[in-house]
């Protein structure tokens, strides 16, 4: 039996309270839905900035009634001190753990626009923190980035060596470390940073001009549009099914004293290049009826990304019991009918 395995039937026998920040959007939703089918009780907060309505009205179709009925949705911003000390309670009537994914996300929207990705990534963090920290909760999980690996040019990526952050984006999730670590180390917050490499799959928004590379590229083969790839099409990622997300943010929450206050990997430890990813797409979508007879558009390498990224989950795996469900291939196969019903809408 798996940690997690494990650790799910605990929590269903013994259910607690946990906030998901940033809960109607991509990660939080599926950690929103997870946790309902566990019988939890989940405090949401989000502002619709990334998030969706219709993320939540998915989950809700996806539990039933009585599961639906132990959640408690805000709608604020993590940028409001208020709204965050509502969000996690008082100290006698407190979250137990948080799961903290709000945030702005991508690389080029830091570009043009950083004085608002500091904004929600770094104040909105702080705050987060700051109601942590008042309230008592047992445990802060956050969502951290491969980002901050920066220009580090060694493979596989390992949670102790980083280099340069090469755009304001990954400079706010590595302050997000610094933070956390200062906020355990002065005031005892049980902190955990969850480093995501390249994590897809349902409710992964295709659109939008800062959409992920699957959604955005499986969006155009289903109207039959280019796909366009930036550099030629060797650059590799390690791609991580959502699922596998959700199991890490469950076990780092849940993790003894020795697991908590760390930084860990969320991957694969794989590395799958572009032009095998848009390979993968299409026969999932032949799978599904859909044939997309298109060749790639290569185009420029994008400002502020890098060549190559893979993970080192080592120390998640001994350090929480963190194991990878889902390979890319099956990940891809399990998300597709997701995004064909989605994108038929």
């Amino acid at each position: 039996m798996t940690r997690y395995t494990e650790i799910k039937k605990q929590l269903s026998a013994n259910p607690k309270t946990w906030l998901v920040t940033g809960c109607a959007g991509f990660i939080g939703s599926n950690l929103l839905e997870t946790l309902l089918l566990l019988n939890q009780k989940v405090m949401g907060l989000d502002n619709f900035s990334t998030g969706h309505q219709h993320n939540l009205d998915e989950v809700q179709g996806q539990v039933s009634p009585e599961q639906w009925s132990n959640f408690n949705f805000i709608k604020g911003d993590i940028r409001n001190l208020d709204d965050c000390s509502k969000s996690v309670g008082t100290i006698d009537n407190s979250v137990d753990y948080i799961l903290h994914q709000a945030a702005l996300g991508s690389v080029p929207r830091s570009i043009v626009d950083p004085i608002i990705t500091n904004s929600a990534n770094v104040t909105g963090f702080l705050n987060m923190l700051v109601a942590a920290k008042e309230a008592k909760v047992l445990s802060f999980v956050y969502a951290a980035s491969s980002s901050t690996y920066g220009d580090h040019p060694a493979l596989p990526k390992v949670e102790e060596s980083i280099g340069k952050p090469l755009s304001p984006y990954a400079v706010t999730k590595y302050v997000n470390e610094l933070y956390a670590d200062v906020f355990n180390k002065s005031y005892g917050l049980n902190t955990t940073g969850l480093r995501y490499f390249n994590v897809f799959g349902k409710r992964q928004d295709p659109d939008g001009a800062y959409a992920a590379v699957i959604p955005k590229w499986t969006a155009a083969m289903i109207d039959n549009q280019d796909v366009f790839v930036n550099g030629d099409g060797e650059t590799s990622r390690d791609f991580c099914f959502v699922e596998n997300a959700v199991q890490a943010n469950i076990l780092a929450a849940t993790a003894e004293e020795s697991g908590k206050n760390q930084v860990y990997n969320v991957a694969l430890g794989d590395r799958t290049s572009l032009n095998t990813l848009f390979e993968s797409l299409k026969s999932a979508l032949q799978a599904n009826d859909v044939n997309y007879q298109k060749s790639p558009v290569y185009r420029d390498f994008r400002a502020g990304d890098v060549l190559h990224s893979q993970a080192d989950i080592s120390k998640a795996k001994s350090m929480i019991g963190f194991e990878p469900k889902f390979k890319i291939q099956q990940g891809i196969d399990k998300a597709m009918p997701w995004y064909i019903e989605f994108l038929s809408k």
